[in-house]
């Protein structure tokens, strides 16, 4: 079942109203929330500036979708990277700041794992908004015209099961 309502977030992302622009910056927000740690100060910001936004909410799931088996694998390269950048001396200053801060301190940025996801997320974060808006340009372009033309998909949306389906979850 989860794989089917995976599927489903990703068909509804990819075929969501929104540009290729706004579905493809999205995705690469979501991946913030699967590449680092769910509960930090961060990833609430990071999600309010979605909402305030005009990117795609579908794209934002889907990158988290995307990105959070990605997030576990790859936490040992953050930790080697958070740990470098916790032990520079040049940072010390900053990283007292942040834990003596107290509404800074909840970012929890003294934790290697949390300050190497979030640094590696934020330098992929251009280039990843550039990838995601040219697959989506090309699968809008490319496969869902091509898929539409099916005679079992227009088929299919000619039934009252997909009326009922539409009703139900419009997209």
């Amino acid at each position: 079942m989860l794989i089917l309502q995976f599927l489903q977030q990703l068909f509804k992302a990819l075929n969501s109203e929104g540009t290729p622009g706004q579905v493809g910056m999205g995705m690469a927000i979501g991946l913030c929330f699967g590449l680092t740690p769910l509960v930090s100060l961060h990833n609430l910001v990071v999600l309010a500036a979605a909402m305030l936004t005009t990117v795609s909410m579908p794209g934002v799931f889907l990158g988290w979708a995307i990105a959070t088996p990605l997030g576990f694998a790859l936490d040992p390269l953050f930790d080697r990277l958070g740990m470098a950048l916790l032990t520079q001396d040049a940072l010390a200053p900053f990283f007292t700041w942040v834990v003596n801060t107290p509404v800074v301190a909840l970012s929890r940025l003294n934790n290697s794992i949390v300050l190497g996801s979030l640094v590696a997320w934020l330098l992929l974060l251009l280039p990843m908004f550039f990838v995601f808006r040219v697959l989506v340009a090309r699968y809008r372009a490319d496969v869902y015209a091509y898929v539409q033309k099916w005679k079992v998909v227009q088929a299919l949306k000619g039934t009252r099961m997909w009326d009922l389906y539409q009703t139900l979850w419009p997209s």
